[in-house]
């Protein structure tokens, strides 16, 4: 998410324009890494939440936060409150 969040950096000047799509690279990214088989339909929430996410990190990093070490937890705090729970198939799917 930070790399994604430095790249924006370059390119966009303002955090309300930075939107991730199912197309986009972020959430591709996002997907291998959790869903490797594409067992599960993603939900829509989760798109949402990597959306706010990233605009997060952006905002924090163009502001300079980034220098304290424990940058992030601010932005823990905020996704934290983003969580949902767990649907019954997550918790019942074999891993591995």
């Amino acid at each position: 998410m930070e790399k994604f969040a430095r790249h924006a950096l370059t390119a966009v000047a303002d955090a309300r324009s930075l939107t991730v799509g199912r197309e986009s690279d972020l959430f591709r990214a996002l997907n291998v890494h959790y869903n490797k088989n594409n067992d599960f339909q993603v939900p829509d929430r989760f798109v949402e939440v990597a959306e706010l996410t990233l605009r997060e990190f952006y905002v924090a990093i163009s502001m300079g936060k980034d220098r304290d070490p424990s940058w992030k937890k601010a932005i823990y705090k905020v996704i934290c409150k983003l969580d949902s729970d767990v649907p019954a198939e997550f918790k019942s799917h074999p891993s591995g």
